[in-house]
């Protein structure tokens, strides 16, 4: 079903749940992935700084996609629907991966903790290049026709 909004945009009820799926589930990774290496960094006993450090860096890809949500409004809606379902794979694939790191062995491995921030930015970085390619073709077969 798909009803017209207060500025004038068609919005699909499946892209509003979309939306709304990927504005909570920010919230909620970046507390959870904290959270995770919060009581890896316990069970290691890891000096609060050093915590802290991993804090900012474990956060970071939400910070990503935080401010991509906030510039989005004037997205196009394959650009903003990308985007929601980058930040529910981030966010999934983080929980499970941070959850699997602090629970798993009986000492954590320091090393996930460190690797999975820059490959949420390298995940992040390919769709964004493959959305604005075929955007771009979408463009240019829109304006031959």
């Amino acid at each position: 079903m798909i009803r017209k909004t207060n500025e004038g945009r068609l919005e699909g009820r499946f892209f509003g749940l979309l939306r709304r799926a990927a504005v909570i589930g920010l919230g909620a990774g970046a507390a959870g992935s904290v959270g995770f290496m919060l009581y890896a960094g316990q069970r290691v006993g890891a000096p609060r700084f050093l915590l802290g450090l991993f804090a900012m860096w474990v956060v970071s890809p939400f910070a990503i996609l935080a401010a991509g949500h906030i510039v989005s409004k004037r997205w196009s809606v394959l650009t903003r629907a990308t985007l929601y379902g980058v930040t529910s794979a981030v966010t999934v694939a983080s929980l499970a991966i941070y959850g699997a790191a602090a629970f798993g062995p009986s000492r954590p491995k320091t090393a996930v903790f460190v690797i999975v921030a820059p490959a949420s930015w390298l995940l992040m970085a390919i769709v964004a290049i493959v959305v604005a390619a075929v955007g771009r073709r979408t463009l240019h077969r829109s304006s031959r026709a």
